[in-house]
């Protein structure tokens, strides 16, 4: 379960005031700003080298939002062994995903096919206001994936209050050797400067943001958040790189995907700007003999950003990874930053705080 959904349809976990940023949806940085050497990421990357892609397990067990089924568990490990075949394996997780199901089954999955780079996440609920919280909420998070530590921990979403204190935790899980590397999530340019100064004065560097990134929801790169991380060294990994399915091609505004993404896609469908970035993803997709899921996630890696999509299914699992063996030219990028600044946000941010109440600290980007 992400916190009460990107999309800014509300789920259980929103009567704890959990929150993932509002749904999906203007584009630039150039290939050759991408591509520049950065000393920062260099340093960052030194302590835990990030795969090319990895995939996101909100679905794995999440049965409000994605309908899981126990039955799926099955063919869940199948992806599970596909990832962990590879040695640059990685699976991002959550403690809100299926309440704990989630890292419960990468850490069965672990026993049965080897062990992959794993990434999980501490939800910033409001009874949670110390740094220990931080580390205990970590321990118990490791005992579900039957591990002593975890390659990367990151701070699931911002709070009105306490984030500073959850910093100081990260820092703590770090220095305990319960992570090999600390993130965040849904942070926006003054909170990723501000927890980044913090980390450092502790010679602990901020590895990661993981924000929602995709050519549906492009928005980090005219409001300055990815110039910020990319400022700072902090890896981008983009989440729901494929608009919560909507850039897959499966739907249209006649056959929208049921549950709460039937709003979200029927807003999205309804623009005419959307009819246009289609139209640019199919064009790129024939020049490559390829899918308009890869299309998508090529977009996010040539942006110098990690994408994990969701994947249920090997057949999703194999054609996500198939993604790697190409890659979108400049004349690609161009075509699709141009139509994907067209799109308008689907929904307004949904619960967020404005600013951190006992900093004054605004805490993402509109």
């Amino acid at each position: 379960m992400k916190p009460a959904l990107l999309l800014g349809l509300s789920a259980s976990a929103a009567a704890l005031n959990v929150n993932r940023r509002g749904a999906i949806a203007g584009a630039s940085a150039s290939l050759a700003q991408v591509a520049l050497p950065n000393p920062a990421v260099a340093a960052t990357e030194a302590k835990l080298a990030l795969p090319k892609m990895g995939i996101g397990a909100w679905a794995w067990g999440d049965s409000l939002f994605w309908g899981y089924d126990p039955k799926e568990d099955a063919e869940l490990e199948k992806v599970f062994s596909f990832v962990a075949a590879r040695r640059d394996g990685f699976v991002d997780t959550a403690e809100l995903y299926g309440i704990g199901r989630s890292e419960s089954l990468v850490g069965q999955f672990e026993k049965r096919h080897g062990k992959v780079t794993v990434a999980s996440k501490f939800a910033a609920l409001p009874w949670r206001t110390s740094r220990d919280d931080v580390v205990k909420a970590c321990e118990a998070s490791l005992k579900r994936l039957g591990r002593d530590s975890m390659e990367l921990y990151q701070i699931h979403f911002p709070n009105a209050w306490a984030n500073e204190a959850y910093w100081d935790g990260l820092g703590d899980c770090y220095e305990k050797g319960l992570v090999k590397a600390v993130g965040v999530s849904n942070y926006g340019s003054d909170a990723v400067k501000a927890v980044s100064k913090t980390l450092s004065a502790r010679g602990i560097p901020l590895l990661s943001n993981q924000i929602q990134y995709s050519l549906a929801y492009p928005f980090a790169n005219s409001n300055g958040l990815k110039q910020t991380c990319d400022d700072l060294g902090v890896k981008i990994l983009a989440y729901s790189p494929l608009g919560l399915g909507l850039l897959s091609g499966k739907y249209s505004l006649a056959n929208p995907p049921k549950g709460p993404r039937k709003k979200l896609a029927e807003s999205f469908f309804s623009q005419p700007a959307s009819a246009e970035l289609l139209a640019a993803i199919a064009a790129v997709q024939k020049k490559h003999d390829a899918s308009p899921t890869q299309v998508a996630i090529n977009w996010c890696r040539a942006k110098g950003a990690v994408p994990i999509p969701g994947c249920r299914t090997l057949s999703q699992v194999t054609q996500n990874y198939a993604s790697l063996g190409w890659s979108c030219d400049a004349s690609d990028m161009a075509a699709l930053d141009a139509a994907a600044a067209k799109l308008a946000p689907l929904v307004e941010k949904a619960g967020f705080p404005e600013k951190d109440i006992n900093t004054g600290l605004k805490m993402f980007d509109s």
